[in-house]
């Protein structure tokens, strides 16, 4: 079974919807045989690649709220996340472009598959929501990147480069066919949509259901003479 996911590194609700579902999968007894896929979007590709200012900032200019009112709403995320175990430092973290860290991210699909690519999302929101950093900045991206396994030579190829920018576009063009507007948004087995960062126990039902979907009962027709492990009744 294959589970694909919509989202961005700076998106909180990404990072907790990602804890969710693995809590999901934590109690799944098929687990060992779901794979993962992640897929870019971008929530502000206009932000600068260069911060010009912090998120609080940027939440109090969007929805025309005092600076005290915007780190209320962080602090409010903050609490939901802090349930799902994560300490998150979003009163710190800056405004930034992610172009560049998605593009590590399929870079890693390419090069170690899926357990790479794994590694390097977790990578990155950690840094980002735990270590307040910049993962704008191709030092920090650099560090993050090779920390879960990438090569250094080859994550400086790519930043220097636009590598994978198209499939970035890609996959942000894909999210709006299935009419994903927001993220985190999750595609299972290509038959179930799931929006949002929904509780464990929501995505434990869908898992079970898609699971159920594609590997169907043996419905059995029909009791006739047969022979068994004893023999032939006759």
């Amino acid at each position: 079974m294959r589970i694909d996911i919509w989202s961005d590194v700076v998106c909180p609700w990404c990072y907790i919807g990602k804890r969710r579902l693995e809590a999901a999968l934590g109690t799944f007894e098929h687990a060992d045989d779901v794979e993962v896929v992640w897929h870019s979007f971008q929530l502000d590709p206009g932000a600068p690649t260069q911060p010009t200012e912090s998120t609080s900032v940027m939440l109090a200019r969007k929805y025309g709220r005092s600076a005290e009112g915007a780190r209320e709403m962080q602090d409010q995320v903050t609490s939901v996340a802090a349930d799902d175990g994560l300490a998150f430092r979003l009163s710190e973290t800056l405004h930034v472009n992610t172009l560049d860290a998605h593009r590590l991210i399929h870079l890693a699909l390419h090069r170690g598959g899926r357990e790479l690519q794994g590694a390097v999302k977790e990578a990155l929101l950690s840094a980002y929501f735990l270590e307040a950093r910049n993962v704008a900045d191709h030092d920090v991206l650099r560090e993050v990147a090779t920390s879960a396994g990438l090569d250094g030579a080859e994550v400086d190829r790519v930043l220097a480069s636009d590598e994978h920018a198209d499939d970035v576009v890609a996959d942000i063009e894909r999210a709006r066919s299935l009419g994903a507007n927001g993220v985190p948004f999750f595609v299972i087995d290509n038959a179930f949509g799931v929006s949002g960062a929904q509780p464990a126990d929501v995505f434990s039902q869908v898992l079970k259901q898609a699971w159920q979907q594609s590997h169907p009962a043996l419905q059995l027709v029909g009791d006739g003479d047969a022979c068994g492990p004893d023999g032939c009744p006759v």
